[in-house]
């Protein structure tokens, strides 16, 4: 059995579902446009740039679970997941997930977004396993504050190596691992695999990616 691990946004999704997230929210007159569009753009500009504090981002994005009942945080994730979501999910990043499936790998994706806005969408590609910063919850109801470590950056790392550990196995006991990301933020993990491949990748990670020979590739077509 051989291991692959995905980042999900702008890699699987074409789109980042974090950002879409929000403006959604926006868009249903949750969030107030005028006060959150300009801070979802601002700090998903960081996150590109390889500037972002995972915490300030987690309580921004977590704040707006704190404030609903989880019914109607559920409902909107369901419409959420129809209209803003499927349309980012193209045939190739299926065939991917898909091909790695038929292989019999171990898969998870490995994402710094919050696993309640996450969770469905791993199961839309039927990946079993999900590796997602968690929303806390006291008495059912989310806090708006994150439990445990974000998986962001290194994070992603302690927390694949957690995940493995609980199944009996450990990240150098594969004789093959992928992972695919996007992202110049996911340099640590991809340089822990086999094979670290660089899907759409930033201009920073492309660079990386061409001076150390790692495959590059477009899920986009």
């Amino acid at each position: 059995m051989n291991l692959a691990l995905f980042d999900l946004d702008n890699t699987l999704l074409n789109g980042d579902s974090d950002f879409e997230w929000a403006q959604f929210l926006i868009g249903k007159g949750v969030l107030d446009r005028e006060v959150h569009e300009a801070r979802n753009i601002e700090f998903f500009e960081h996150y590109k740039a390889g500037t972002l504090d995972i915490h300030a981002f987690l309580d921004f994005q977590l704040a707006p679970l704190a404030r609903h009942p989880r019914a109607e945080l559920d409902a909107w994730r369901a419409e959420f997941l129809a209209t803003r979501i499927l349309p980012l999910i193209g045939p190739a990043a299926r065939s991917l997930v898909a091909s790695h499936a038929e292989a019999g790998d171990l898969m998870a994706i490995v994402t710094a977004t919050n696993s309640f806005v996450t969770g469905p969408i791993a199961r839309e590609f039927g990946i079993p396993h999900l590796i997602a910063t968690i929303p806390a919850q006291d008495n059912g109801r989310f806090t708006g504050k994150p439990r445990g470590l974000p998986s962001f950056r290194e994070g992603k790392i302690t927390r694949v190596e957690a995940w493995l550990e609980s199944l009996g196995l450990w990240l150098g006991g594969f004789e093959q691992s992928w992972f695919y990301s996007d992202s110049l933020n996911d340099l640590p993990l991809l340089e822990r695999v086999t094979h670290p491949v660089a899907v759409d990748a930033d201009p920073t990670l492309a660079k990386f990616a061409d001076q150390r020979d790692w495959l590059r590739i477009s899920l986009r077509a």
